[in-house]
């Protein structure tokens, strides 16, 4: 049996107001002017019109930060793992592209590090770095590893990315020259360690003979913790290999 609808209900139902609730206009997408200039080989071998595309990328990117942070960071990713690829061919025997690369990672970076995301696409990005970073073969963008700690924007998730990098890092910095070996992961890991503040570590796995690269990490170390006697120590100690080594040869 149908329930009938009282007077009260009809009367609340017809002075109920439509549903007035306004539609959020959708966000264009922006369209990169860069993006289809860096493809997978894109430029031959002169470096001088890959050296120009990654000047005007950078410029194109800081424009859109003075209105967008947030797209900025995202063009500033997609700029970070499309460089290699599209450098591949071209000649970097002058060191000019080089020195480009370089300059274009310094810019981008503080863009990617300093705006405000959630934690989804913030893991997100460095994902994305990472795989660029783990494919990048001649290497172009080996640099960013140094900013690993900055790109992760807290102590916790750099933390997180130390401990990832950790083993494979910790075999790569080895005084047992039957374990140690090149891993691109290296200066990441203790960019990581540096920012998420565990300085023992950082000194722990580098010892006096390790690569001078690598050593500025443990002096930076020692400064952190206030042991300045410790660093120049420790310096010491490297120059002191350095010597040895030389005199061997």
């Amino acid at each position: 049996m149908t329930r009938p609808t009282s007077p009260l209900s009809k009367r609340a139902t017809a002075l109920s107001p439509p549903n007035l609730t306004p539609r959020l206009p959708t966000r264009p997408r922006y369209a990169w002017e860069f993006k289809p200039r860096f493809r997978r080989r894109a430029f031959g071998w002169q470096s001088q019109p890959a050296i120009q595309r990654i000047k005007q990328a950078v410029s194109e990117i800081k424009q859109v930060a003075r209105t967008d942070s947030v797209l900025a960071a995202e063009g500033a990713v997609s700029l970070l793992e499309r460089l290699s690829p599209a450098l591949e061919p071209v000649d970097s025997s002058s060191g000019a592209i080089g020195s480009a690369v370089n300059n274009a990672i310094i810019a981008l970076v503080p863009l990617i590090a300093s705006v405000a995301v959630d934690d989804a696409t913030r893991e997100k990005w460095l994902v994305r770095l990472w795989n660029a970073l783990e494919a990048d073969g001649i290497p172009y963008i080996e640099l960013l590893g140094e900013s690993w700690g900055d790109l992760c924007a807290s102590k916790e998730r750099a933390s997180q990315w130390a401990d990832r990098l950790l083993e494979p890092t910790r075999l790569a910095l080895s005084a047992d020259r039957t374990l140690h070996g090149f891993f691109h992961g290296t200066t990441a890991c203790l960019s990581a360690l540096y920012r998420a503040e565990r300085y023992d570590l950082i000194v722990e796995l580098l010892p006096a003979s390790a690569l001078s690269f690598y050593r500025e990490w443990a002096v930076k170390a020692f400064h952190a913790m206030g042991r300045t006697d410790d660093a120049i120590r420790y310096a010491e100690l490297c120059n002191a290999g350095i010597r040895a080594r030389q005199t061997r040869r």
